[in-house]
């Protein structure tokens, strides 16, 4: 199993400007320390030139903050081998997160 070191980003739907009806993503990360539990990869083909690669991967980090464990459902990525993953899902089990990574973050960052 190998270890994790890395930012996971959470992100808060904020009005800007107040009142204008659009919303927009604010994101700040918080570093966590666990375990890569599961380490696949995978090549879909689509409609792009190149094949689009995912990760099935699972990395569980020890939450030990309030805010992880009471604001998981926020979490939006993770940055992971020098890649900022999608979070596909992420099962709680205090005091660990199960954090499910799929294909390449391409959102908003800090």
């Amino acid at each position: 199993m190998a270890r994790f070191f890395g930012a996971v980003g959470y992100g808060d739907s904020v009005e800007t400007p107040i009142d204008s009806g659009v919303w927009v993503d604010t994101i700040h990360e918080a570093e966590y320390y666990g375990d890569v539990i599961r380490n696949t990869r995978k090549l879909e083909s689509g409609e792009d030139l190149n094949n689009d690669i995912t990760v099935g991967n699972s990395i569980s980090i020890v939450a030990d903050d309030d805010f992880a464990i009471n604001h998981f459902f926020k979490i939006k990525y993770v940055r992971w081998a020098g890649v900022l993953w999608t979070v596909t899902s992420v099962e709680s089990r205090p005091p660990r997160l199960i954090l499910s990574l799929g294909s390449v973050y391409n959102g908003p960052t800090p």
